[in-house]
């Protein structure tokens, strides 16, 4: 493709990305099916340009009032992701000089909003819970692009076979530090032409996303309720935890969440996982299964603020109205998802979510309402039984709180206890 038509395609892109009416995954994914002739390279550029502008948007907005031509133009320019040569073929001189000039201006000398790169009002919450130094140092690990967290499916494979059969097709990866089932990928390999991905031996999961599969720790034979299970991710880790037996229930309230989940579920190999889609937390077909439950993981919806190196666009899709929103929901599920368990059974709440405001705020309120019929789970010993070294770190006081300046995972919060 000629160097201008491709500047001229990418400048589109983010156009679309930047008017947040809709997922940017979902609008990139969009765009490729409506440009099926673009090669992987170009579908490449495309992309990590698109998302380098939806995490950079203040300092690349602020750079570009220096230049002349369409802002989505010049955005563009500043964040390209490809090839230097082949971006100056598409550039007139004076833009390349002006690309120059931007290009020399150091971050460091400018003001602190656009060097953090986020919502006055997210940046405010984040500096309370962690203070200055700390914030800094999160706000730089959410500009960076996160790695490729695979998750072994133990039913299949062991790490050390998983990694191998990796390292054969040419991708590097390496255990991941906590998670005993995780492995870590360099770079994007396309994992789904690979047999280890296709015959169902490594599913992509973040670690801390395995954590709190983990931490749910089910056994062999029990009931099992994914409350908020999505696309599956968890409940394939929950189902091989069990080792194919008891009775897992994947429940959601979108059908085409849980259609997503039918492919994986099939390369899994797992017979014991029963998806339904419910109508909200107290559908009927939930209240049948009140007081029979071993083990409820509440992976609550949430601002997803904690992929924010995935999802930079949420930084700007999400506001403070739109968390209070969420905050109702999540007490109203998670009390809901309460009354499933039998005694001794366990209860685990969690998000990937950075706020207290989703987090500690919705826990307390919790424990205030049902406190007497609920007992903490402390996290750390939780997550050393089910196998995890080094489990203290990734705790504040009873809870496992995950930073990705920390821990190298998304943010993730989970509280757990055990019903008397």
């Amino acid at each position: 493709m000629h160097p201008r038509a491709l500047l001229d395609l990418v400048t589109d892109l983010v156009q679309q990305v930047l008017r947040l009416s809709a997922p940017a995954d979902g609008v990139v994914s969009s765009y490729f099916r409506s440009h099926r002739s673009l090669g992987p390279r170009e579908r490449q550029v495309l992309a990590e340009t698109a998302y380098a502008v939806l995490r950079h948007r203040p300092s690349f907005q602020h750079l570009a009032q220096s230049g002349q031509g369409p802002m989505p133009r010049r955005l563009a320019i500043i964040g390209w992701q490809g090839d230097e040569a082949f971006l100056r073929a598409a550039l007139d001189p004076l833009e390349a000089d002006w690309r120059d000039r931007v290009r020399a201006v150091e971050r460091t000398a400018l003001p602190a909003a656009l060097r953090h790169e986020l919502p006055a009002w997210l940046a405010d919450a984040l500096r309370t819970s962690l203070g200055e130094a700390e914030f800094a140092a999160l706000a730089e690990a959410l500009l960076q692009p996160a790695p490729l967290d695979l998750r072994v499916n133990t039913l299949k494979a062991r790490r050390e076979e998983a990694a191998e059969a990796l390292r054969a097709a040419g991708v590097t990866a390496e255990p991941t530090p906590y998670s005993p089932w995780g492995l870590r990928v360099q770079g994007k390999p396309a994992l789904q032409k690979l047999d280890v991905f296709t015959r169902g031996d490594v599913e992509v999961q973040d670690e801390g996303s395995q954590l709190l599969a983990l931490l749910t720790d089910p056994k062999r034979g029990e009931m099992v309720v994914d409350f908020c299970a999505g696309a599956g991710g968890k409940t394939l880790a929950l189902g091989a935890a069990m080792r194919n037996t008891g009775r897992l229930y994947a429940f959601d309230t979108s059908g085409h969440r849980l259609a997503a989940l039918k492919p994986r579920l099939a390369r899994s190999g797992l017979s014991n996982v029963y998806p339904i889609q419910i109508a909200h937390e107290r559908d009927d077909r939930i209240k049948r299964l009140a007081g029979k439950i071993d083990r409820v993981l509440v992976d609550a919806p949430c601002s997803g603020l904690g992929t924010l190196r995935r999802n930079p666009d949420l930084k700007w899709r999400q506001n403070p109205a739109s968390v209070a929103e969420l905050q109702a929901k999540q007490r109203a599920i998670l009390a809901g998802a309460a009354r499933l368990l039998k005694p001794g059974g366990r209860l685990v709440y969690a998000t990937c979510s950075l706020l207290a405001d989703e987090n500690e705020a919705v826990v307390a309120a919790f424990e205030a309402d049902v406190g007497l019929g609920f007992d903490p789970v402390p996290a750390d010993e939780a997550l050393e039984r089910a196998g995890v070294p080094q489990a203290r770190g990734l705790v504040s006081g009873p809870y496992l709180r995950l930073w990705p300046h920390r821990h190298a995972t998304d943010g993730f919060y989970a509280a757990a206890w055990q019903r008397r």
